[in-house]
């Protein structure tokens, strides 16, 4: 596998975990520090099961990590994996705004010509 198709198979499980508003949900939680799975769940109308099953989709995908801390798991958010995912996004953003202001030239320049 090339460094390029890797980099694609990444961005296809990260942004498959991210489809999951649960999943979404949890992401947006962790970036404001650790938490375990008990506290993972608790704004959720689901068992402590499901949330557990959640966790581990985003920690197989390496959105996440977990620690074992004695008793408890705690989970906080790869940093550099979420950073990767958001540099996708930007390049695609910048691209797309390029188009878009190209776009809008090319129809200025049609009005003008009316």
């Amino acid at each position: 596998m090339t460094a390029a198709t890797a980099h694609e198979t990444s961005l296809d499980a990260a942004f498959d975990a991210l489809a999951h508003p649960v999943r979404r949900a949890i992401i947006r939680r962790l970036a404001r520090g650790e938490a375990t799975v008990t506290e993972l769940a608790e704004p959720f109308d689901l068992t402590h099961q499901a949330v557990s099953r959640h966790v581990g989709i985003l920690r197989d995908r390496g959105l996440i990590h977990q620690r074992v801390d004695g008793q408890r798991r705690p989970c906080r958010l790869d940093i550099e994996r979420m950073q990767d995912v958001a540099d996708w996004i930007l390049e695609q953003r910048r691209e797309w705004e390029s188009r878009l202001a190209r776009l809008d030239g090319l129809l200025a320049a049609m009005q003008e010509e009316r």
